[in-house]
Protein backbone atom coordinates (compact mmCIF):
# COMPACT_ATOMS: atom_id res chain seq x y z
CA UNK A 1 0.00 0.00 0.00
CA UNK A 2 1.48 3.39 -1.26
CA UNK A 3 1.44 6.30 1.22
CA UNK A 4 -0.42 9.64 0.40
CA UNK A 5 3.43 11.34 0.73
CA UNK A 6 4.37 8.98 -1.84
CA UNK A 7 1.42 9.58 -4.41
CA UNK A 8 2.02 13.22 -4.30
CA UNK A 9 5.66 13.15 -5.21
CA UNK A 10 4.65 10.62 -7.63
CA UNK A 11 1.91 12.87 -9.37
CA UNK A 12 4.38 15.84 -9.13
CA UNK A 13 6.78 14.08 -11.02
CA UNK A 14 4.83 12.86 -13.65
CA UNK A 15 3.40 16.55 -13.90
CA UNK A 16 6.87 18.36 -14.19
CA UNK A 17 7.66 15.54 -16.99
CA UNK A 18 4.97 16.20 -18.85
CA UNK A 19 5.24 20.25 -18.70
CA UNK A 20 8.79 19.79 -19.71
CA UNK A 21 8.01 19.31 -23.66
CA UNK A 22 5.20 21.97 -23.57
CA UNK A 23 7.55 24.87 -22.07
CA UNK A 24 10.20 23.78 -25.15
CA UNK A 25 6.91 23.77 -27.26
CA UNK A 26 5.83 27.02 -26.16
CA UNK A 27 9.79 28.30 -26.39
CA UNK A 28 9.94 27.01 -29.74
CA UNK A 29 6.87 28.78 -30.61
CA UNK A 30 7.77 32.00 -30.14
CA UNK A 31 10.82 32.32 -31.67
CA UNK A 32 11.06 35.12 -33.72
CA UNK A 33 10.78 34.15 -37.93
CA UNK A 34 11.02 36.02 -40.57
CA UNK A 35 13.34 37.84 -43.37
CA UNK A 36 16.31 39.94 -42.76
CA UNK A 37 15.82 43.58 -43.82
CA UNK A 38 18.00 45.96 -43.14
CA UNK A 39 17.37 50.05 -43.64
CA UNK A 40 19.19 53.16 -42.84
CA UNK A 41 17.29 55.72 -39.89
CA UNK A 42 17.67 59.11 -39.06
CA UNK A 43 17.08 60.36 -35.69
CA UNK A 44 15.53 64.01 -35.67
CA UNK A 45 15.49 65.96 -32.20
CA UNK A 46 12.24 67.67 -32.10
CA UNK A 47 14.17 70.07 -29.60
CA UNK A 48 17.60 71.40 -30.47
CA UNK A 49 20.28 69.93 -31.62
CA UNK A 50 20.93 66.84 -29.22
CA UNK A 51 19.54 63.48 -29.92
CA UNK A 52 18.76 61.38 -27.34
CA UNK A 53 20.01 57.48 -25.93
CA UNK A 54 17.72 55.70 -28.07
CA UNK A 55 18.06 51.74 -27.63
CA UNK A 56 16.81 48.62 -29.78
CA UNK A 57 14.71 48.22 -26.92
CA UNK A 58 12.88 51.23 -27.81
CA UNK A 59 12.64 51.06 -31.51
CA UNK A 60 9.07 49.86 -32.44
CA UNK A 61 8.43 48.12 -36.37
CA UNK A 62 5.45 47.56 -38.33
CA UNK A 63 4.64 46.65 -41.66
CA UNK A 64 1.27 47.22 -42.07
CA UNK A 65 -0.39 46.52 -38.75
CA UNK A 66 1.92 43.53 -37.21
CA UNK A 67 4.66 44.56 -35.50
CA UNK A 68 7.71 43.06 -36.60
CA UNK A 69 11.12 42.06 -34.55
CA UNK A 70 14.00 43.86 -34.44
CA UNK A 71 17.01 41.80 -34.30
CA UNK A 72 19.49 44.74 -34.62
CA UNK A 73 19.85 48.72 -33.89
CA UNK A 74 23.42 50.21 -34.69
CA UNK A 75 24.61 53.73 -34.68
CA UNK A 76 26.26 54.14 -37.94
CA UNK A 77 29.68 55.23 -36.00
CA UNK A 78 32.99 53.63 -35.59
CA UNK A 79 32.89 50.33 -37.84
CA UNK A 80 29.55 50.75 -38.90
CA UNK A 81 30.27 54.39 -40.23
CA UNK A 82 31.03 53.51 -44.03
CA UNK A 83 28.98 55.95 -45.96
CA UNK A 84 28.60 56.48 -50.35
CA UNK A 85 27.42 60.44 -51.09
CA UNK A 86 26.30 60.70 -54.60
CA UNK A 87 26.19 64.41 -55.29
CA UNK A 88 23.93 64.58 -58.78
CA UNK A 89 23.49 67.89 -60.06
CA UNK A 90 20.88 68.72 -62.80
CA UNK A 91 22.43 69.83 -65.71
CA UNK A 92 19.55 71.89 -66.97
CA UNK A 93 19.78 74.31 -63.82
CA UNK A 94 20.02 77.96 -64.60
CA UNK A 95 23.38 79.46 -64.46
CA UNK A 96 22.30 81.38 -61.29
CA UNK A 97 23.33 77.91 -59.74
CA UNK A 98 26.94 79.75 -59.72
CA UNK A 99 26.24 81.52 -56.48
CA UNK A 100 25.81 78.20 -54.72
CA UNK A 101 28.97 76.29 -55.79
CA UNK A 102 31.39 77.25 -52.73
CA UNK A 103 28.51 76.15 -50.49
CA UNK A 104 28.70 72.70 -52.31
CA UNK A 105 32.36 72.34 -52.03
CA UNK A 106 32.24 73.77 -47.90
CA UNK A 107 29.61 70.60 -47.77
CA UNK A 108 31.77 68.11 -49.77
CA UNK A 109 35.06 68.45 -47.66
CA UNK A 110 33.23 68.63 -44.04
CA UNK A 111 31.97 65.23 -44.59
CA UNK A 112 33.68 62.62 -42.13
CA UNK A 113 36.81 60.93 -43.70
CA UNK A 114 35.69 57.75 -44.35
CA UNK A 115 33.40 58.86 -46.54
CA UNK A 116 33.82 58.30 -50.13
CA UNK A 117 31.70 60.85 -52.45
CA UNK A 118 31.18 60.73 -55.94
CA UNK A 119 30.22 63.81 -58.17
CA UNK A 120 27.85 63.92 -61.24
CA UNK A 121 25.89 65.55 -63.66
CA UNK A 122 22.08 64.56 -64.68
CA UNK A 123 21.57 64.91 -67.82
CA UNK A 124 19.48 62.97 -71.20
CA UNK A 125 18.40 60.28 -68.33
CA UNK A 126 21.79 59.32 -67.50
CA UNK A 127 24.55 60.57 -64.98
CA UNK A 128 27.71 61.36 -66.40
CA UNK A 129 30.18 61.24 -63.57
CA UNK A 130 33.17 64.07 -63.07
CA UNK A 131 34.46 62.23 -59.94
CA UNK A 132 33.62 58.63 -59.03
CA UNK A 133 33.67 57.66 -55.45
CA UNK A 134 36.58 59.04 -53.25
CA UNK A 135 37.83 59.40 -50.06
CA UNK A 136 39.25 62.52 -51.41
CA UNK A 137 37.43 65.06 -50.55
CA UNK A 138 39.55 68.34 -52.15
CA UNK A 139 39.04 66.02 -55.53
CA UNK A 140 35.37 65.70 -54.67
CA UNK A 141 34.78 69.24 -54.34
CA UNK A 142 37.52 70.26 -57.33
CA UNK A 143 35.16 68.40 -59.95
CA UNK A 144 32.30 70.51 -60.00
CA UNK A 145 31.29 72.52 -62.66
CA UNK A 146 29.22 75.06 -63.68
CA UNK A 147 25.81 73.03 -65.15
CA UNK A 148 25.24 73.65 -69.19
CA UNK A 149 22.17 75.12 -68.74
CA UNK A 150 20.19 74.48 -71.56
CA UNK A 151 16.48 73.37 -71.45
CA UNK A 152 16.21 69.77 -72.17
CA UNK A 153 19.48 68.84 -70.47
CA UNK A 154 17.49 66.78 -68.30
CA UNK A 155 14.25 64.83 -69.84
CA UNK A 156 13.74 63.54 -66.43
CA UNK A 157 15.55 63.88 -63.28
CA UNK A 158 14.11 60.40 -61.97
CA UNK A 159 14.85 58.25 -65.14
CA UNK A 160 18.78 59.88 -64.25
CA UNK A 161 18.24 58.72 -60.44
CA UNK A 162 17.33 54.97 -61.63
CA UNK A 163 20.36 55.00 -64.50
CA UNK A 164 22.59 55.49 -61.74
CA UNK A 165 20.80 53.08 -58.90
CA UNK A 166 21.33 50.39 -61.49
CA UNK A 167 25.38 51.15 -61.91
CA UNK A 168 25.98 51.65 -58.43
CA UNK A 169 27.17 48.32 -56.74
CA UNK A 170 26.50 47.12 -53.12
CA UNK A 171 29.51 47.23 -50.59
CA UNK A 172 28.95 45.55 -47.46
CA UNK A 173 31.82 47.27 -46.07
CA UNK A 174 29.78 50.85 -46.70
CA UNK A 175 25.85 49.68 -45.75
CA UNK A 176 24.94 53.86 -45.82
CA UNK A 177 23.93 54.66 -49.43
CA UNK A 178 22.78 58.17 -49.70
CA UNK A 179 22.19 60.79 -52.25
CA UNK A 180 21.91 64.18 -52.68
CA UNK A 181 19.69 65.73 -55.78
CA UNK A 182 19.80 69.64 -56.78
CA UNK A 183 17.17 69.84 -59.23
CA UNK A 184 13.76 71.61 -59.98
CA UNK A 185 12.75 67.66 -59.87
CA UNK A 186 10.23 69.13 -63.00
CA UNK A 187 9.73 65.95 -64.78
CA UNK A 188 9.50 67.06 -68.85
CA UNK A 189 8.76 63.70 -70.15
CA UNK A 190 5.64 63.07 -67.36
CA UNK A 191 4.47 67.21 -66.90
CA UNK A 192 3.01 67.13 -64.31
CA UNK A 193 0.12 65.94 -61.96
CA UNK A 194 -0.06 63.04 -59.24
CA UNK A 195 1.36 59.26 -59.96
CA UNK A 196 4.19 60.39 -62.13
CA UNK A 197 5.18 56.32 -63.22
CA UNK A 198 9.04 57.96 -63.59
CA UNK A 199 8.56 59.18 -59.79
CA UNK A 200 7.27 55.99 -58.45
CA UNK A 201 9.57 53.58 -60.29
CA UNK A 202 12.55 56.14 -59.41
CA UNK A 203 11.41 55.69 -55.48
CA UNK A 204 10.82 51.88 -55.76
CA UNK A 205 14.31 51.40 -56.66
CA UNK A 206 15.73 53.43 -54.33
CA UNK A 207 13.96 51.90 -51.43
CA UNK A 208 15.12 48.46 -52.94
CA UNK A 209 18.59 49.08 -53.19
CA UNK A 210 18.45 50.80 -49.74
CA UNK A 211 19.73 54.22 -50.65
CA UNK A 212 18.13 57.61 -48.78
CA UNK A 213 17.52 60.28 -51.44
CA UNK A 214 17.86 64.03 -50.26
CA UNK A 215 17.16 66.98 -52.91
CA UNK A 216 17.32 70.40 -52.93
CA UNK A 217 15.33 72.82 -54.88
CA UNK A 218 17.09 75.02 -57.91
CA UNK A 219 15.26 76.51 -61.05
CA UNK A 220 15.87 75.27 -64.36
CA UNK A 221 16.61 77.17 -67.26
CA UNK A 222 14.71 77.97 -69.76
CA UNK A 223 10.66 78.23 -70.01
CA UNK A 224 10.18 75.45 -67.36
CA UNK A 225 11.78 77.37 -65.15
CA UNK A 226 9.38 79.82 -64.56
CA UNK A 227 6.29 77.60 -65.05
CA UNK A 228 4.40 77.75 -62.10
CA UNK A 229 2.58 74.99 -62.82
CA UNK A 230 5.83 72.73 -63.97
CA UNK A 231 7.29 74.35 -60.89
CA UNK A 232 4.83 73.48 -58.41
CA UNK A 233 4.85 69.69 -59.29
CA UNK A 234 8.56 69.59 -59.23
CA UNK A 235 8.80 70.86 -55.67
CA UNK A 236 6.23 68.29 -54.78
CA UNK A 237 7.67 65.15 -57.07
CA UNK A 238 11.09 65.99 -54.61
CA UNK A 239 9.45 66.31 -51.53
CA UNK A 240 7.49 62.75 -52.37
CA UNK A 241 11.09 61.10 -53.67
CA UNK A 242 12.80 62.33 -50.36
CA UNK A 243 10.45 61.52 -47.77
CA UNK A 244 9.06 57.87 -49.00
CA UNK A 245 13.04 56.74 -49.50
CA UNK A 246 13.40 58.25 -45.21
CA UNK A 247 15.56 61.14 -46.73
CA UNK A 248 14.65 65.16 -46.74
CA UNK A 249 14.03 68.19 -49.25
CA UNK A 250 14.83 71.42 -48.65
CA UNK A 251 13.17 74.41 -49.65
CA UNK A 252 9.68 75.15 -50.64
CA UNK A 253 9.69 79.44 -50.82
CA UNK A 254 8.47 79.15 -54.71
CA UNK A 255 9.94 79.17 -57.70
CA UNK A 256 13.28 81.61 -57.08
CA UNK A 257 16.79 80.62 -56.11
CA UNK A 258 17.57 79.84 -53.01
CA UNK A 259 19.72 82.95 -51.28
CA UNK A 260 22.18 80.13 -50.02
CA UNK A 261 22.72 76.25 -50.06
CA UNK A 262 24.29 76.04 -46.63
CA UNK A 263 21.60 76.30 -44.04
CA UNK A 264 20.05 73.19 -45.74
CA UNK A 265 23.31 71.26 -46.43
CA UNK A 266 24.11 71.75 -42.63
CA UNK A 267 20.34 70.19 -42.07
CA UNK A 268 21.79 67.34 -44.05
CA UNK A 269 24.86 66.85 -42.46
CA UNK A 270 23.24 66.94 -38.98
CA UNK A 271 20.96 63.90 -40.47
CA UNK A 272 23.97 62.00 -42.03
CA UNK A 273 25.29 62.07 -38.08
CA UNK A 274 22.43 60.93 -36.60
CA UNK A 275 22.07 57.76 -38.05
CA UNK A 276 21.30 54.06 -37.62
CA UNK A 277 21.23 50.92 -39.19
CA UNK A 278 17.90 49.10 -38.45
CA UNK A 279 17.19 45.34 -39.05
CA UNK A 280 14.19 43.71 -38.20
CA UNK A 281 11.96 40.26 -39.49
CA UNK A 282 9.94 41.07 -42.37
CA UNK A 283 7.10 38.52 -42.55
CA UNK A 284 7.29 37.34 -46.31
CA UNK A 285 4.13 37.73 -48.33
CA UNK A 286 2.71 35.40 -51.04
CA UNK A 287 4.69 37.15 -54.05
CA UNK A 288 7.83 39.76 -53.33
CA UNK A 289 7.10 43.11 -53.37
CA UNK A 290 7.26 46.35 -51.39
CA UNK A 291 5.47 45.89 -48.00
CA UNK A 292 4.31 49.11 -45.93
CA UNK A 293 6.73 49.58 -42.52
CA UNK A 294 6.49 52.09 -40.00
CA UNK A 295 9.34 52.78 -37.71
CA UNK A 296 8.82 54.58 -34.62
CA UNK A 297 10.26 54.80 -30.88
CA UNK A 298 8.09 55.62 -27.42
CA UNK A 299 10.88 58.20 -26.41
CA UNK A 300 8.96 61.79 -26.88
CA UNK A 301 11.60 63.96 -28.27
CA UNK A 302 12.65 62.34 -31.02
CA UNK A 303 11.16 61.53 -34.20
CA UNK A 304 12.64 58.35 -36.61
CA UNK A 305 12.91 59.07 -40.32
CA UNK A 306 12.76 56.05 -42.49
CA UNK A 307 11.62 54.48 -45.90
CA UNK A 308 7.77 54.29 -45.61
CA UNK A 309 7.81 51.08 -47.78
CA UNK A 310 11.07 48.20 -48.27
CA UNK A 311 11.31 45.23 -50.16
CA UNK A 312 10.38 41.79 -49.00
CA UNK A 313 11.61 38.76 -51.18
CA UNK A 314 8.16 35.90 -51.46
CA UNK A 315 7.72 33.21 -48.68
CA UNK A 316 9.74 30.11 -49.60
CA UNK A 317 7.02 28.49 -49.55
CA UNK A 318 5.49 29.85 -52.46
Amino acid sequence: MHSPTKLIYGFCFLMAAFSIPNTASAQQKEAPTGTPVQMVVSAEPKHGNQVPTITQQDVLVYQGHDRRPVTSWVPATGDHAGLELAILIDDSSGFIFVSQMEDIRAFITEQAPATLIAVGYMQNGTVFLTQNFTQDHAAAAKSLRLPQGFDGAEASPYFSLQDFIKRWPSNPALPRREVLMLTSGIDTFYGGGPQDPYLDAAIKDARCAGIVVFSIYTPAAGHFGHTYWRINWGQNYLAQLSEETGGESYYFLGGQAPVAFEPYLNQMSGRLAHQFLLTFLAKPENKAGTEPVKVSTEIRDVDLVAPDRVCVPASPEH
